[in-house]
């Protein structure tokens, strides 16, 4: 077992539902998960944390797949489109979606000492009420808290 956000999960059971997950996908709507595509969102699930984009190419770079910063950028954008990671804005980073699939509006907790994300599905039923108040229609919705987790809390975290 390893941690996701802040839990305790089956790593190897997420990663491989995750990339299952993106595999049926862009088999049933026609668009292609290439090698360097692919190989981001592992890197992203692999590490189960924000990554920049500098640091996935070194990753890429060292195993022969670019140099560039476009083919992190364009793997990046492919995923982030079709909803398979996330970008963090506040770290300017990205982190590979939990739940891949499902239509939702992502709230992100960012431990402010150690860097780790959780992302959680956020209750939208309020925000979609205040828009309604004021006539204003919500397109996306992402949602960034900072705080402390619970092992940076209890002083475990270095």
């Amino acid at each position: 077992m390893s941690e996701i956000g802040f839990q305790k999960h089956d790593h190897a059971a997420c990663v491989s539902e995750a990339l299952g997950a993106a595999e049926a996908f862009c088999a049933r709507n026609r668009v292609q998960l290439t090698p360097v595509r692919r190989r981001v969102l592992e890197i992203l699930l692999g590490e189960h944390r924000a990554m920049g984009a500098y640091d996935i190419l070194a990753v890429l770079a060292t195993e022969g797949l670019g140099t560039q910063p476009p083919v992190a950028y364009r793997a990046l954008d492919f995923l982030e489109t079709h909803g398979f990671v996330h970008k963090i804005e506040r770290l300017n980073a990205w982190l590979a979606c939990s739940h891949p699939g499902d239509s939702h509006s992502p709230l992100f907790l960012i431990c402010r000492d150690c860097g780790a994300v959780a992302e959680s599905a956020m209750p939208v039923r309020e925000l979609r009420a205040a828009a309604r108040a004021v006539d204003f229609r919500i397109e996306s919705t992402v949602i960034e808290a900072e705080g402390l987790c619970p092992a940076c809390r209890g002083g475990a975290c270095a």
